[in-house]
């Protein structure tokens, strides 16, 4: 199957990375994570606008810089600096093949945010997320979110109950 992106220099990007089988790995290795996301932004700048952590999966959005598009080599940067270090559940020779340790879904899910209204739903969407799942009441009640600082930015008041009615919004 062949996989095509839309590359972009300067674009804003919703994202959806999935861990293999699902497994509760991220909240538990936050700091590696991190970390992580700390060493891809140094040897390739990114804004990352939103973001949220939950055990399995997380959603983010990235404005990439003008002249630079390539969100999937820093996503390979991430997903293996994370991987490090962690035992490996790789069973396929493909996997092994490739190097990688079945961490991490091997794709991940990408949408070239059209307009600020796109934009927006997808950031409500982001901090909406924990509660979707049922870990919390209240965006801002989850620790691994962007939220607190969209609330400091004056984007939501910080006891917002932000409608559900994001369908079809991240692939999870």
């Amino acid at each position: 199957m062949e996989y095509r992106r839309f590359y972009q220099s300067g674009a804003r990007y919703f994202f959806t990375v999935v861990t293999a089988k699902r497994e509760p790995l991220l909240i538990e290795n936050i700091d590696r994570l991190r970390s992580a996301f700390r060493l891809c932004l140094l040897r390739y700048p990114f804004e990352i606008e939103a973001i949220v952590v939950l055990p399995d999966h997380l959603h983010t959005i990235w404005r990439l810089p003008e002249g630079d598009a390539d969100f999937s080599k820093r996503w390979m940067v991430i997903k293996r600096k994370f991987s490090s270090g962690l035992p490996s559940t790789a069973v396929s020779q493909s996997k092994v093949k490739k190097r990688e340790k079945g961490i991490w879904q091997r794709r991940f899910w990408e949408h070239c945010i059209r307009n600020e209204d796109d934009w927006r739903r997808h950031v409500d969407y982001i901090h909406f997320n924990p509660v979707k799942h049922g870990y919390v009441d209240k965006p801002g009640d989850w620790l691994y979110s962007s939220f607190q600082k969209a609330v400091d930015q004056g984007w939501y008041d910080p006891d917002v109950l932000i409608k559900d009615d994001f369908y079809g919004i991240g692939h999870e």
